[in-house]
């Protein structure tokens, strides 16, 4: 039977490629940090900074990018979009008030309090992140890997994004760009906040959904190297005002194409296919349950969760829908008839396992937490001291335009992120490493 309208637009509102195309367009805009080397000279000569001065401001900046536990705090708290909010208010007031400085418009304050502007404006990021990441991987749970790799590329792509719109902008105040960072995070996810939520993405699996990821990827090559290619042929031939508008405005229709991803599988996929959103009947619904909260043998079918992962032989979820799910109910009858008579014992979890939600306390106790925390600690410093830096680096070699150079390390960090998603999916789902 054909579905009306209102059936096609609520199943679009509530689609989660929808909620996965808003947050990455809000990941976009969330690697204002990215722009730190650009912005850092207007900084120094308004302010009469030397570099040590201006390496603090720097610290401050990656202090603010990384102290994220806030954000998550508040994530469990408020709803995502409430998170969001603060956020946008942080990173308007911390950039906006440092803009005010530079211009003249507010009196200028001691260093310390400089630090403190750019650590709330950059803490911002945070919230941007923290909510994009929590509505993907609990809409997506079973292809984590390449949504947290695209979200996090789009994050580092957003410095090249900005740059492309200055450029455009085309204004002789090299000020105005603070005034940019301020802004136009606020711009974009004010009116995408309250599509970033869970909406059940278990229940919404189709076997489409490979083709929607492999165009998700496709866009985010191509996103990429258009990027690389303007900035190359604006660096090195003189264009007009008119080219640079046509190069930006091409540069958003690219960033819209996935919008027809969630407008395809709500208008067309489901009203040919209803077999093919059949839920995962193992996951169970888990959206009112706390992070880290486990099922029991009093709870009906879900008693076996762990048990039916432990013994689904891994090519089950290669299967069409209707064979995966008889396959896996035919395996959790076998097991619920086993436990009933004794001859399985069920396990007590005490506490999530791999993959799973965790609490904060919870997490401090697992090796792979602290793993992780370590790896990013020592791993990241390098690179954010030449992010910090790259506007005097670039200016040292005699290039007064420091945009290129920041907009090839975002396209850089941009394609490693994606590509870190996808192969590490690849690696966990068909050699099963990490296994539990």
């Amino acid at each position: 039977m054909a579905r009306t309208t209102r059936e096609r637009v609520k199943s679009f509102i509530n689609n989660r490629w929808l909620v996965f195309v808003a947050a990455m367009w809000i990941q976009s805009c969330a690697g204002i940090g990215y722009l730190f080397g650009s912005i850092s000279p207007v900084i120094k000569s308004s302010l009469n900074y030397n570099q040590k001065q201006l390496s603090r401001l720097g610290v401050a900046k990656d202090l603010g990018d990384s102290v994220g536990f806030l954000a998550g705090t508040l994530s469990e708290i408020l709803p995502l979009w409430a998170a969001l909010l603060v956020g946008s208010v942080q990173n308007l007031v911390g950039y906006g008030w440092v803009w005010l400085i530079v211009t003249g418009r507010a009196p200028i304050l001691p260093l310390w309090a400089m630090c403190i502007l750019i650590f709330v404006g950059n803490n911002g990021e945070t919230y941007f992140n923290t909510a994009a990441l929590v509505s993907g991987v609990q809409n997506f749970p079973k292809s984590r890997g390449p949504v947290v790799g695209i979200l996090k590329g789009f994050a580092g792509l957003g410095g090249a994004i900005l740059s492309q719109v200055y450029t455009m902008i085309h204004s002789s105040d090299r000020a105005s760009l603070i005034f940019m960072v301020a802004v136009a995070p606020s711009v974009v996810v004010v009116p995408l906040m309250f599509f970033i939520r869970p909406v059940g993405g278990h229940r919404q699996i189709r076997s489409s959904d490979a083709t929607s990821f492999t165009v998700i990827y496709a866009v985010c090559i191509l996103l990429a190297a258009y990027l690389m290619a303007v900035m190359l042929v604006e660096d090195f031939i003189d264009l007009s005002h008119s080219i640079i508008i046509a190069f930006t405005v091409v540069l958003f229709a690219i960033l819209l194409v996935p919008i027809f991803i969630p407008i395809a599988t709500s208008c067309f996929t489901a009203s040919t296919d209803p077999c093919d959103t059949l839920e995962e009947p193992l996951l169970g619904d888990q959206q009112g349950q706390d992070p880290g909260q486990s099922t029991t043998p009093d709870h009906g079918p879900e008693l076996i969760f762990s048990e039916v992962e432990d013994e689904k032989p891994k090519e089950v979820d290669l299967l069409p829908a209707v064979e995966r799910h008889k396959r896996i109910a035919q395996l959790q009858a076998k097991l619920m008839q086993a436990a009933a008579e004794g001859a399985v014992r069920v396990k007590r979890r005490r506490g999530p396992h791999r993959g799973e939600d965790f609490t904060l306390t919870q997490a401090l106790v697992k090796a792979d937490f602290w793993l992780i925390f370590f790896s990013l600690l020592l791993g990241s410093g390098s690179g954010l001291t030449v992010i910090d830096n790259l506007g005097q680096m670039s200016q040292s070699l005699g290039y007064d335009n420091t945009h290129v150079f920041v907009s090839m390390i975002s396209i850089w960090n941009f394609l490693g992120r994606i590509g870190g998603g996808y192969f590490s999916e690849l690696i966990v789902r068909y050699d099963t490493v990490p296994e539990e």
